[in-house]
């Protein structure tokens, strides 16, 4: 059977390949970024994913999707894992998984929810909690393709202790020309920070978003009511739905 096309490419049929650890950065208490050397990686596109499968020595597999973050990078690849308590995968990868040791990776998965350099349009990126980890692969890789389309983040999370790639967020800000930073705290907000603790609403939504006549490109990822409320709020606001994308996470059985 032909492997199917999609926009004129050629999909190659998914398979399992054996990844192992090259390199872990700790992005806050809970959160890891772990960078992998796949042989054979065919590339990917930022805002896909891969699915990582561990096997225990009796054989039970248990297999968890995650985010690439950031664009692709000859035969290596990273994701970011936010340690879920009583998780089957995520412990794992944070607590135990050493540098050599092999995982069994698949993908990349998913073609909607991607950013392509060649787009002009404006982009509003927002994102709850690890559900920025594809939107970082966006910023990224806007700025290794040189690309000028304005970018900008709304990061809703926790607390400051919560803010993933926080220093890497302060530098692009900083310096990436047309991307702007904007961030919701629901919980508790650094000293100084303008307002109280709150859940991402219009208000937040309507000042650090695009107009929708500017027909921005809107991506929306994070756990299911976040992304239901912010996609709501886009569509209220008068955002077509087929420029509204979303991506969703939420707890496994």
């Amino acid at each position: 059977m032909a492997a199917p096309a999609t926009g004129g490419r050629v999909v190659a049929p998914l398979t399992w390949r054996v990844a192992r650890l090259v390199e872990r950065r700790v992005e806050t208490p809970t959160a890891q970024t772990l960078v992998l050397d796949v042989p054979g990686w065919p590339g990917h596109e930022p805002g896909q994913h891969v699915d990582i499968r561990l096997t225990a020595p009796d054989g039970y597999q248990a297999a968890r999707s995650y985010s690439l973050a950031g664009p692709a990078d000859g035969e290596r690849i990273a994701v970011t894992v936010q340690r879920v308590p009583d998780g089957e995968v995520s412990p794992y990868l944070t607590d135990t998984y050493a540098e050599g040791d092999p995982v069994e990776v698949r993908g990349p998965v998913g073609g909607w929810f991607v950013w392509r350099a060649d787009e002009t349009a404006p982009v509003l990126l927002v994102g709850g909690g690890s559900g920025v980890v594809p939107l970082m692969a966006m910023v990224r890789a806007r700025r290794a393709a040189g690309s000028r389309a304005p970018f900008r983040l709304i990061y809703s999370v926790r607390t400051p202790d919560d803010v993933i790639y926080a220093d890497e967020l302060r530098r692009r800000a900083r310096d990436d020309q047309g991307l702007d930073v904007a961030y919701v705290y629901t919980r508790a907000a650094p000293e100084g920070w303008r307002g109280e603790p709150h859940r991402i609403g219009l208000a937040d939504v309507n000042s650090h978003g695009w107009p929708p006549d500017l027909e921005p490109l809107c991506y929306v990822c994070g756990p299911t009511g976040f992304v239901e409320t912010v996609a709501d709020l886009l569509v209220g606001l008068g955002h077509p739905t087929r420029r509204v994308k979303t991506e969703r996470f939420g707890p496994t059985g």
